[in-house]
């Protein structure tokens, strides 16, 4: 039998491969939910004091094991006129909190003067995250409207948007005072990546459904009447929007060591289920069974932007190709999963092949599932340079992380059009022409492969064997890459191994990567820029969780979908 290795990076970390990637098992938020059913977390609405203009507040606890969280949620009477979704909006349809621990009134009245300004407010190591969101305002009064007239409202309306709100933003690990992520770290419920930030926006959405049903159990008794109560399977097909622009970009970059653990499990993942010698009939079975629903999401999932309109008919294209290929070669002989995902690398999309890539994990759970323990990098120390590193190893270490960046022609206008910087403003990455633009003076650290090109040009006339400490002590202007090319080197997926200030460069790209960790689905790009999504869809509310249904909720049920239809 062939020991299958994991992807090699230079296949894996081009930016349009990245930009491909789907959730999986090991994606944040399904971590989450198993772990919540697992442990048999109790939620409550412990209050809920919103008036007939949608302005109040209410609190949502989770009680886990030894730990208690709850979301305090602030909702407020928007002017259509201020509502948007820019990072520089100062006010917005809800704004959120989650609190480590019970609320007292105190901490309620307290934070009712901060969480509502965000960023104009602060808070203190008791808040664990901070938070806005938006209507969806056509679907919201689509909502209220017709539960208020005793009817459900139109099944069709709901698929084409998903929610009833979108985040703006979900900060945590420090921000605006908040607790950092050193205090929590080691609490197991918030190791794995960004579990914080998931939770929070997992209690949002069972505030968003009560609050639409009470605004709609209002319009209707002023009327006279009695509300239609929203069907569990409407419900629960509607998500969280979330709106995500430029700001989630560097992320990536900036958390080399974070970003190559969320790979490597990934990756490890898919080679110890292609390294199997056989499937079962039973894993089989929930492999078809999921690839069926998941053409289910694949058909749902619509966009208007030229790029993901072109992906997503490759991607259908690959379902069909996947169908032909299970009824002739089924997947029952030799290591039938490392069969299959070679012949899509041949045969599909980059799309369709990192589709197959994750979907072949979902069977084996109880394999896949314990790389999850090693996607957090807390207790990472800072990277010391090896200042005895010989300069003939770094040379070599540079030809083979960083080979598809010195080949470039870094003179070339083209190869070098943008620059990273951070508006002034609001602290805000952005990315501006740097020849029409007067921002190169203002350029961040966020070009890696020209940096580290311009190391591998500076070491030209320098021996094998001299040290690295040497080298530094003349040209300390290149001490920024070359740490990074020594993380590199211990951390094969840190590094993107593309140009990231081309004129190519298509940020949607690393947005849609760090999301599909999230576990977002339904991609929908506006601009190269900015990216809506949708999480939570699908997820069974915090009341109705189980064992049974804390996984592959990610996937829709035809007899759900049948049922929202009424088919």
């Amino acid at each position: 039998m062939t020991d299958i290795l994991c992807r090699d990076p230079n296949t894996v970390m081009r930016l349009q491969r990245l930009g491909s990637i789907h959730q999986s098992r090991l994606s944040f938020m399904r971590l989450l939910t198993r772990r919540l059913a697992r442990e048999g977390w109790r939620f409550q609405q412990t209050a809920f004091e919103v008036n007939d203009k949608g302005e109040g507040h209410a609190v949502y606890t989770a009680h886990g094991p030894d730990r208690a969280y709850s979301l305090i949620a602030y909702a407020h009477d928007l002017p259509a006129e201020k509502r948007s979704d820019r990072v520089i909006a100062d006010a917005w349809d809800a704004t959120f909190t989650l609190f480590d621990g019970v609320p007292t009134a105190a901490d309620i009245e307290r934070l009712s003067h901060n969480i509502p300004v965000q960023e104009a407010g602060r808070v203190t190591g008791t808040e664990l995250s901070v938070s806005r969101a938006n209507r969806s305002v056509r679907l919201w009064e689509h909502v209220v409207s017709e539960l208020a007239a005793g009817r459900q409202p139109d099944a069709a309306q709901i698929e084409a948007v998903g929610y009833l709100m979108r985040t703006t933003a979900v900060y945590g690990s420090g921000k605006l005072g908040a607790a950092d992520r050193e205090m929590i770290a080691d609490r197991a419920e918030f190791r794995a990546p960004f579990q914080v930030e998931m939770l929070s926006v997992y209690l949002t959405r069972w505030f968003v459904l009560d609050l639409v049903q009470h605004m709609a159990n209002l319009r209707a008794a002023a009327a006279g009447a009695e509300a239609a109560q929203l069907s569990p399977e409407l419900a629960r097909s509607m998500g969280i929007g979330n709106s995500t622009g430029l700001g989630m970009a560097p992320f990536l970059l900036n958390h080399p060591v974070l970003f190559n653990n969320w790979v490597a499990a990934r990756e490890n993942a898919i080679r110890a289920v292609r390294n199997l010698a056989k499937a079962s009939a039973d894993e089989v079975a929930l492999f078809r069974e999921l690839v069926d629903r998941s053409k289910l999401s694949i058909a749902a999932w619509h966009s208007e932007h030229p790029i993901q309109i072109e992906k997503l008919g490759d991607l259908r294209a690959d379902v069909a190709k996947l169908d032909t290929y299970l009824a002739q070669h089924g997947l029952t002989g030799a290591q039938p999963w490392d069969v299959l995902y070679s012949w899509a690398e041949q045969a599909l999309s980059l799309e369709g092949q990192e589709w197959i890539a994750s979907l072949i994990l979902e069977p084996y759970g109880a394999l896949v599932d314990g790389f999850a323990e090693e996607m957090a990098a807390d207790n990472t120390a800072t990277f010391r340079i090896a200042g005895a590193m010989s300069i003939g190893d770094l040379r070599a270490l540079l030809k083979d992380v960083y080979a598809w960046a010195i080949d470039i022609d870094w003179q070339a206008p083209e190869n070098r059009a943008r620059a990273w910087y951070v508006s002034e403003e609001k602290l805000e990455p952005r990315l501006g022409e740097r020849f029409e633009e007067p921002i190169e003076e203002y350029e961040q650290p966020l070009a890696p492969g020209r940096d580290a090109a311009q190391l591998y040009q500076a070491l030209a006339h320098w021996p094998d064997e001299a040290q690295v400490a040497e080298f530094l002590l003349r040209h300390p202007e290149h001490r920024h890459v070359l740490r990074r090319a020594q993380i590199v080197g211990r951390a094969p997926y840190a590094e993107i191994r593309d140009n990231t200030i081309s004129d190519r460069v298509l940020p949607i790209d690393m947005l849609r990567c760090k999301l599909a960790f999230f576990g977002a689905t339904q991609f929908d790009p506006r601009s190269d820029r900015w990216v809506r999504i949708c999480m939570y869809g699908n997820a069974p509310l915090p009341t109705e969780l189980t064992v049974e249904n804390a996984d592959f909720w990610v996937f829709p049920d035809q007899e759900t979908v049948l049922e929202e239809t009424g088919a």
